[in-house]
């Protein structure tokens, strides 16, 4: 895992695939091994993205190298849970990025409503007709 003077800023690594976001969502407020993420990204999208185990670990070697995830040493419970699991956690870096690609999506939904492909939010200000 590159150090924090290694690594490019976290802008550099927008625009983020639809895979690598939703896996950083999923981890962005727990800490959740490989299928547990998959499932997650299934009921939170209502189906509508669905990783395979293929590009799920591919993503998860790519977020461990580039410093956005660390593989956890820790088990949530030894004694409950399968030894072959691993769990994984949003780091700090990969927090930033994930940040960063929100407020890129925000920005260009706000683009997407002024050009009337989306409708305006109730009580948005500077509300045109």
């Amino acid at each position: 895992m590159p150090t924090a003077t290694e690594r490019p800023p976290a802008r550099d690594h927008l625009p983020l695939t639809v895979p690598v976001f939703q896996i950083l969502l999923s981890l962005a407020d727990r800490d959740l091994h490989g299928y547990a993420v998959i499932q997650d990204i299934r009921q939170r999208t209502g189906d509508e993205v669905r990783l395979t185990a293929s590009t799920l670990y591919a993503a998860i070697k790519r977020l461990l190298a580039g410093g956005l995830i660390e593989e956890l040493d820790d088990r949530p419970d030894p004694a409950l849970d399968d030894a072959r699991r691993r769990y994984y956690r949003v780091t700090p870096y990969g927090r930033e990025v994930a940040r960063l690609e929100a407020a890129r999506l925000e920005r260009l939904t706000a683009q997407a409503r002024d050009k009337r492909l989306l409708p305006r939010l109730a009580g948005a200000e500077g509300k045109r007709r």
